[in-house]
């Protein structure tokens, strides 16, 4: 089994990643089943909700950059991948 494996690619246009194996996306299931009923606290106390989405938002981000590739801005055409 690879160590190293890359569950993020960069994103074809623009700058961010993109879910590329089964891992990743369970990651982005994992931030959506989480970011859905803190959305529905914010109705009763808005900066709980607030607190809760900037935690699992930086947690994604966190996880996105350790386990995908190295982030760039990228206009599309061939990727460079290494």
């Amino acid at each position: 089994m690879k160590k190293n494996k890359i569950w993020f690619v960069n994103k074809t246009y623009g700058y961010g990643w993109t879910p590329a194996t089964w891992e990743g996306w369970l990651v982005i299931f994992l931030w959506l089943i989480l970011f859905i009923p803190l959305t529905l606290t914010m109705e009763h106390n808005w900066i709980l909700g607030l607190i809760g989405i900037f935690f699992i938002t930086s947690l994604l981000i966190y996880v996105s950059y350790k386990k995908g590739e190295k982030p760039r801005w990228q206009w599309g055409g061939k990727r460079d991948i290494k």
